[in-house]
């Protein structure tokens, strides 16, 4: 089984353009991993070729002990903010130790028995996603408990480019830590070298930190998913739209939660006289349970067949918030989490445009690309 799946990947690796995710390279994991009791943080993006990476490392007869499942759960099918319990993997019979239930760190009883604990999930390079705030709690909780961490490397699918807010410390939540724009231009590998480097962990707190890097790779390389990271961004064009619309979740417009192209849709009920495109949340189990305005026709704009630029868009939001009816109810208190400040919300409410609200973001952002620099992995 073991010279397969490394003739497997030794074929691949022949093809000198194609990106080896940190997960292929098992010529560097698989040392690092014998005789070591193993724990993974992983989802259904946790994939070496099309085999999940569980499988593929009990294949090999790497001790693995238990899972750590993030927000929609190991198999990646829990709509998003449901709460994720403890349970029991039917293939594999591994405790499965939820991190998006009670507690959204591990536990020190819940380190124990295990030497090294594996990141492998894709993430989306936004801060607001949650996968990288799980990464955040995970190398906390193993450097209190002097446990090792592996980030296995993956893409970054909005490649290199930093665009947004910075956050400011008084609006940390599980959607954004640290002073992160909303766009990090990072790979998940390089962000974790950086929480590290620049000391975040709580506490004075300090991780054993290795990243498995990837190869052929650059931050200018184009990369689609081949897996959707959550249930709500189920097409490359959601993932790329993704950093500018989240925002409207902290508004009374609906992003097409509960329909089947979230994030590529944008509506409200009290817009009919503004626009002509229109569409109905209604409930999808394995998507949105409770879509904001469940049954009720939105009226707004189908963004499906226009390609996001490189750069995180304001002219939406904005034109929504001047079209809108009652624009004193047109922000709900989650903005200011999205958009780490409360200073955005009132830039939009005095009349400032999306170039002058940008230039405001420009000091901080050359202060953080500065300090990202130092932690990059690749070109």
């Amino acid at each position: 089984m073991f010279v397969f799946l490394m003739l497997g990947f030794a074929s691949c690796a022949q093809r000198t353009d194609k990106i080896q995710i940190g997960a292929e390279r098992l010529d560097l994991l698989l040392p690092k991993l014998k005789d070591k009791k193993i724990a993974l943080l992983v989802n259904q993006s946790s994939v070496v070729g099309n085999t999940h990476l569980v499988d593929t490392l009990l294949a090999l007869n790497i001790n693995v002990v238990k899972i750590f499942s993030p927000e929609h759960g190991f198999r990646g099918n829990a709509p998003d903010g449901e709460i994720i319990k403890d349970a029991v993997d039917e293939k594999t019979g591994l405790p499965i130790v939820s991190l998006y239930g009670s507690a959204k760190k591990p536990s020190a009883q819940s380190l124990e028995d295990i030497d090294i604990v594996l990141f492998d999930i894709q993430d989306v390079g936004v801060r607001f996603f949650t996968f990288v705030s799980s990464l955040y709690h995970l190398m906390e909780a193993c450097g209190e408990n002097n446990k090792a961490v592996m980030v296995l490397d993956r893409p970054n699918p909005h490649g290199g480019y930093v665009d947004g807010p910075v956050l400011k410390p008084e609006f940390e939540s599980f959607v954004g830590f640290g002073e992160i724009p909303i766009v990090h231009g990072m790979t998940i590998g390089e962000m974790a070298k950086l929480i590290v480097g620049e000391k975040w962990l709580k506490n004075g707190v300090t991780c054993q930190l290795e990243v498995i890097p990837m190869k052929n790779y650059t931050h200018a390389k184009p990369y689609v998913l081949p897996i959707k990271p959550s249930p709500n961004l189920p097409t490359q064009n959601a993932v790329l739209w993704y950093p500018s619309l989240c925002l409207f979740e902290g508004t009374v417009i609906s992003v097409g939660r509960g329909t089947l192209t979230p994030f590529e849709i944008i509506g409200n009920p009290e817009l009919k006289d503004n626009y002509s495109f229109s569409f109905t949340p209604v409930r999808i189990d394995s998507m949105s349970k409770y879509p904001p305005h469940e049954n009720k026709t939105c009226y707004g704009l189908d963004l499906r067949n226009i390609k996001p630029e490189p750069k995180i868009t304001l002219k939406y939001l904005i034109e929504f918030y001047n079209n809108y009816p009652d624009k004193d109810k047109f922000f709900i208190p989650y903005f200011d989490k999205l958009a780490g400040n409360d200073v955005l919300k009132e830039q939009i409410k005095s009349g400032m445009n999306e170039e002058e609200i940008k230039l405001t973001w420009q000091p901080e952002l050359n202060t953080f690309k500065k300090k990202r620099s130092k932690y990059l992995l690749y070109n």
